[in-house]
C-alpha cells in the first residue's frame, strides 16, 4: 500500500503540561500524519489508485460493480482522511485496508439489488482475501464505518441500508460456526484417531493438515447439509443437532481400526438394549440433544447422502453387522455398504467440495471450511462477542472467546457440564477430565432445560392463573390471552428472521414454519408460568387476589412476554432476531425492559445460570446505553422527575412515541387469531408508527401521560400502597403513595439512575485497579460520576456510560495532578470485558447555534473532541471542587479504602 505504520506517539493525546484541565487540539497530530493540505490531496489521490487497482486486478469486478464502488469510496474518502488521526484506530496503512474493505462489503451487499443471485458479485471471503484483513479485524471496523458514512449510505441506498446489510446476522453466524468448528475437532479428536490409526506426536491439539480425510469429509458433509436444512432460521441448536447426526454416520462407517473407542467395552455408549448399543440415544446423553430431534436430522443427513453423493443403503443389514455395526442396535440407523472405502472417500470429497462451493458462490457466505483450520489466515484471534473485540493471544483462536453474540462479563463462570463418564480402558473418548465449556455445551444444557421444564407445560393459563384473571374489576383473561398471540405472532413470523424465511415459507416443505411455531409456543407457556408466579407473589403483598392494576397494564404484560421470547431465542440463538429486535416486535423501549428482568428471574427458580447471565447481560447493555438511545421511554419520565431537563430533552427530541396499538400490531404482521375472541383494543395508528414505535417526538403534546395503559392508582383504593412493580409501570405523572407522595416517575427515576451508580462504581473500580491509581482517585472519580448524574444528567443523553467515566478518569487525573495519558487509559480500557472501539471513536454531540467548533446540528466525534468541546465545560465546576489534593502517586499512595468510602460500600455489597 506504500505508507509507513503510524508510531504510536503520533497518536493525538490531550496535554500534559499546563494548570488546567482541557486537553490540547488534535490539529498537530494530524499535521504530523498528512503533512498539509497538499499533501493530503495527493494521499487521497493515491488511495483512490490503490482501491481502483484492487478492484480491477485482484477482484476482477465488472463494471457496474467498479462504478458502485468508485462512487461509494470518492464520497467518503473525506471522511476516510480525517479517521487517520482517530485515536487507536492504527496504522495509517490498516485504517485504509479496513476503510476499502468496508466499502467493497456494502456495494456487494447493497448495490446488486434485483441482480441474479450468481452475478451477484463477490464474496467477504474475496473481500479479506484481496486487502488481507482478518475476521476479527473486519468486525471490530465496520461498525465504526457505518456509523461515519451513514448518511452517505442513506443516499444512495435508501433508509433501510442497515437491514439489509445484514451485518450482525453474519457476525452471528460466523460465531456460530467458530463454536462449532471446535466442537467438531474436539469431537472427532475423542472418537477417531488420526493419520490412518497413527495417534498425533500432541494429542491435545489438534494438526488438521495431519488429520485424515475423514476428518475434512465430516466437516464438508455438515455444510452442505447445514446449508440444505431449513437454512432460512439457522440456529446453534439445530446445527449441532445436524453436526452430531454427521458424528454418529461417522461412527457407523469409518473403518473400525481408526475409532478412538472400543463400543462393546465403553460404557460411555451407556444406551442399550439386547440388539447392542443404541447409538442415538447415547449420542443424545452425551451431547444433551433431543432424540426426536437427532433422529430428523439423521434421516435429512442420510437423504443427502443417497441424493447428493448417490450412495445406495445397505439392504442386508446381518451383513452390515460384521463390520461397522458390530455391536451397534442398526433400529433407526442406515448404512452405506463402502460408502467410506478409500476410493469412494475421494470421490465423495470431490463431489461434496463442488456442491458446497456452488452453493457458496450463490449464497455470497464467508467460506464455513475455513472454521476447520484453526490455522487458515483469515481467521486471526480475537472475538467477535458482542461487538466488542478482545485480543486475547493466538494460542486460544477458539477459545470460549469466539462465544455467542450476546455473552457477557458473567458468562465466562461454567455451567453444569455435559456428562462424562469414567473410561475402564483409559481411552481419551471417555477420559473421566471434565469437558472444557464451550458456547455449544452450555447451549444444549438450557435447551435440555426448555424441552425438560417449559415446553411438557400447557399452553393456556392454569387454574391459578385464570383465578387471578377473573379476580380483577373486570375478567382479564380474553384480553391477555388474545395479547400473547398477537405479541409472539409478531416477533416469531416470517417477516421477523428476514427475506430468506418468507421465501422459505413460500417455497419449502414448511419446516421453518413448524420452527417458529414450535418457538412461540415455548415462549407463551414461559410467558404464563412466571406471569403466575408473579401473580401469587403481588397477592401476598396486598393480602388480595385483585391484582387489575398490574393485570391490566398493557406496557407489563409486553415486557413480561418480550423477556420470554428472547430466553427462548436466546437458547436456540438464532442469526436472525437477536436483541434488541424484540423490543421493536413489542413496541416497548429497553427502559421498559429493564424494569422486569430483576423481578422475572427472581420469579422463575428454574431458570438455567446461563439465562440467568444473559438477562443480567441485556439489563447492562440497557443501562449503559440503550435507555439512554433517543426515543426511550426513559425521558418520559425524567421530564417529569427533572423539570429542569424538559428543555434540553425536547431540543434533542429524544421523547418516546406512545407504543403502537394491538390491533395495529396485526394488521401490520397479518396475524390471523384463529378461534380467539375479537380485538377488543383501541383503534390502530398509522402503519408508520407500528413501523417506528421509538421516533422521537419533537414536542412535548401530552406524552407525559401515557395513555395507551391505565393508571393505576384508582384501581388499588383498598390498598394503602402501590407495591414496587406496579408502580413501576405506572403513568409517570401518577403519585405513589408508598414514596411519600412522589410521582412515580420520580421513583421509577430514583431506582433507575441508582442502577447506573452502582453500575458506573463496578467499571471505575475494575478501570482503575487496571491503570494502578490509588484509592484517592478511585475514590475521586467515583464522587464525579456520582454528581455528574445528579446535577449534570444531560451529559449521558444518547452516550454510552463509559464516555462519561473515560473522561472523568482523565479529568480527575489533570486536576490531581498526575501524569497519565489519555492513550494509557484508551489502552486499559481496551482489555475490559465490555469496551466496544466506537465507545472512544464516535461519541454523540449536539453542537448548539454558538458552538466554538463553529459546527451546529448533530456530530460523532472522537472522545478527545467530545471531552475538550462538550465535557470540559459542563463539568470543570465540579472538577475544580474536587480540588489539586496532594499529586497523587500512581504505585506508592497507600490505598485507604475505609469503611466510610463509597466506592468500598457499592464494591462491598456487589
Amino acid at each position: 500500500w506504500g505508507r509507513q505504520p503510524m508510531d504510536g506517539a503520533d497518536a493525538p493525546q490531550p496535554a500534559r503540561s499546563g494548570s488546567g484541565v482541557t486537553a490540547c487540539s488534535t490539529s498537530t497530530a494530524q499535521g504530523r500524519m498528512n503533512g498539509g493540505a497538499n499533501a493530503s490531496n495527493n494521499a487521497a489521490a493515491a488511495m483512490e489508485e490503490r482501491f481502483a487497482d484492487v478492484c480491477k486486478r485482484k477482484l476482477v469486478l465488472d463494471e457496474s460493480t467498479t462504478r458502485q464502488a468508485m462512487q461509494l469510496f470518492k464520497e467518503t474518502k473525506i471522511i476516510l482522511l480525517s479517521s487517520m488521526s482517530s485515536l487507536g484506530s492504527g496504522s495509517p496503512e490498516e485504517i485504509e485496508r479496513s476503510w476499502c474493505a468496508c466499502v467493497l462489503y456494502c456495494v456487494s451487499k447493497l448495490g446488486n439489488a434485483g441482480k441474479a443471485k450468481e452475478d451477484r458479485g463477490i464474496t467477504l471471503r474475496q473481500i479479506l482475501r484481496a486487502f488481507d484483513l482478518k475476521i476479527v479485524d473486519f468486525f471490530k471496523e465496520m461498525p465504526q464505518f457505518c456509523i461515519k458514512v451513514g448518511f452517505i449510505l442513506t443516499g444512495l441506498y435508501g433508509s433501510d441500508w442497515e437491514k439489509r446489510l445484514e451485518l450482525q446476522e453474519l457476525q452471528a453466524n460466523l460465531v456460530h460456526l467458530c463454536s462449532l468448528g471446535r466442537h467438531y475437532r474436539r469431537a472427532y479428536q475423542e472418537l477417531f484417531l488420526l493419520n490412518d490409526g497413527k495417534p498425533a506426536n500432541n494429542s491435545s491439539e489438534l494438526n488438521v493438515q495431519q488429520a485424515s480425510e475423514y476428518y475434512d469429509f465430516g466437516w464438508l458433509l455438515f455444510l452442505v447439509l447445514r446449508n440444505q436444512a431449513s437454512s432460512a432460521v439457522k440456529n446453534l441448536l439445530t446445527s449441532t443437532t445436524e453436526l452430531v447426526s454427521v458424528l454418529a454416520v461417522l461412527i457407523i462407517h469409518i473403518p473400525v481400526r481408526l475409532r478412538n473407542f472400543s463400543i462393546e467395552d465403553s460404557s460411555c455408549f451407556a444406551k442399550k438394549s439386547d440388539k447392542g448399543v443404541n447409538l442415538i440415544a447415547s449420542l443424545c446423553e452425551r451431547y444433551l440433544t433431543s432424540e426426536d430431534e437427532l433422529s430428523k436430522a439423521l434421516q435429512k443427513t442420510n437423504i443427502l447422502i443417497k441424493d447428493i453423493l448417490k450412495k445406495k443403503p445397505c439392504s442386508d443389514v446381518s451383513e452390515c453387522q460384521q463390520g461397522s455395526l458390530s455391536f451397534i442396535d442398526p433400529e433407526g440407523l442406515t448404512f452405506f455398504k463402502n460408502f467410506l472405502e478409500e476410493d469412494s472417500l475421494k470421490s465423495s470429497l470431490q463431489v461434496l467440495e463442488k456442491e458446497y462451493v456452488n452453493g457458496l458462490d450463490t449464497k455470497g457466505e464467508l467460506d464455513a471450511r475455513m472454521f476447520a483450520n484453526e490455522e487458515d489466515s483469515l481467521l486471526g484471534s480475537g472475538s467477535l462477542s458482542g461487538g466488542a473485540l478482545k485480543l486475547p493471544g493466538t494460542k486460544r483462536k477458539y477459545d470460549d472467546v469466539m462465544a455467542s453474540p450476546t455473552k457477557s462479563t458473567a458468562s465466562r463462570a461454567p455451567m453444569s457440564p455435559p456428562r462424562f463418564c469414567p473410561s475402564p480402558n483409559g481411552n481419551s473418548f471417555c477420559n473421566s477430565k471434565m469437558a472444557p465449556f464451550t458456547p455449544v455445551s452450555t447451549a444444549m444444557t438450557t435447551a435440555k432445560w426448555l424441552r425438560s421444564a417449559i415446553s411438557p407445560l400447557p399452553s393456556k393459563p392454569s387454574g391459578e392463573l385464570l383465578r387471578f384473571f377473573s379476580a380483577c374489576d373486570k375478567d382479564v383473561t380474553d384480553d391477555i390471552t388474545c395479547r400473547a398471540a398477537i405479541i409472539l405472532g409478531a416477533i416469531f413470523t416470517g417477516s421477523s428472521f428476514g427475506e430468506r424465511m418468507c421465501t422459505s415459507l413460500r417455497n419449502t416443505s414448511g419446516m421453518d414454519a413448524i420452527w417458529t411455531e414450535q418457538r412461540k409456543m415455548e415462549a407463551l407457556k414461559l410467558y404464563y408460568r412466571v406471569l403466575e408466579s408473579m401473580c401469587r407473589a403481588e397477592s401476598q403483598i396486598l393480602s388480595g387476589s385483585n391484582l387489575t392494576s398490574l393485570l391490566s397494564n398493557e406496557r407489563f404484560h409486553r415486557c413480561m412476554i418480550a423477556c420470554s421470547a428472547e430466553l427462548v431465542l436466546a437458547t436456540h440463538k438464532t442469526v436472525t432476531m437477536m436483541f434488541p429486535a424484540v423490543l421493536e416486535k413489542t413496541g416497548i423501549t429497553a427502559f421498559d425492559l429493564s424494569k422486569v428482568i430483576e423481578s422475572f428471574v427472581r420469579h422463575e427458580d428454574s431458570l438455567p445460570r446461563e439465562l440467568k447471565r444473559h438477562l443480567n447481560s441485556l439489563e447492562e447493555r440497557l443501562l449503559e446505553s440503550m435507555a439512554w438511545e433517543k426515543g426511550s421511554s426513559m425521558y418520559n419520565s425524567l421530564i417529569v422527575a427533572r423539570p429542569t431537563l424538559s428543555a434540553e430533552i425536547n431540543r434533542l427530541g429524544l421523547l418516546a412515541e406512545p407504543m403502537p396499538s394491538l390491533d395495529a400490531i396485526a394488521v401490520h404482521h397479518d396475524i390471523s387469531l384463529g378461534g380467539l375472541p375479537p380485538l377488543p383494543f383501541h383503534k390502530q395508528p398509522d402503519k408508520d408508527e407500528v413501523r417506528s414505535p421509538k421516533r422521537a417526538c419533537t414536542e412535548r403534546r401530552n406524552v407525559l401521560v401515557d395513555n395507551s395503559f391505565r393508571s393505576p392508582v384508582k384501581d388499588v383504593i383498598k390498598s394503602k400502597f402501590l407495591p414496587p412493580l406496579q408502580s413501576a409501570f405506572a403513568s409517570p405523572t401518577r403519585p405513589n403513595p408508598a414514596a411519600g407522595g412522589e410521582t412515580c416517575a420520580e421513583t421509577g427515576i430514583g431506582v433507575f439512575l441508582s442502577k447506573i451508580t452502582k453500575l458506573a462504581a463496578i467499571r471505575i473500580k475494575c478501570l482503575c485497579e487496571r491503570l494502578q491509581l490509588s484509592q484517592q482517585i478511585l475514590e475521586r472519580v467515583y464522587s464525579l460520576v456520582q454528581q455528574i448524574i445528579s446535577q449534570q444528567t444531560a451529559l449521558f443523553f444518547n452516550r454510552h456510560i463509559d464516555q462519561i467515566i473515560l473522561c472523568c478518569i482523565y479529568g480527575v487525573a489533570k486536576i490531581s495532578q498526575l501524569a497519565l495519558t489519555f492513550k494509557e487509559i484508551i489502552f486499559s480500557y481496551r482489555k475490559q470485558s465490555q469496551c466496544k472501539p466506537q465507545v472512544f471513536r464516535s461519541v454523540y454531540v449536539n453542537w448548539p447555534s454558538r458552538s466554538r467548533s463553529g459546527k451546529i446540528g448533530e456530530d460523532h466525534v472522537d472522545i478527545i473532541t467530545f471531552y475538550n468541546e462538550v465535557f470540559i465545560p459542563t463539568v470543570k465546576p465540579l472538577l475544580v471542587d474536587l480540588g489539586p489534593g496532594t499529586s497523587p502517586n500512581r504505585n506508592n499512595e497507600p490505598k485507604s479504602g475505609g469503611d466510610g468510602s463509597p466506592i468500598s460500600r457499592i464494591s462491598s455489597a456487589v
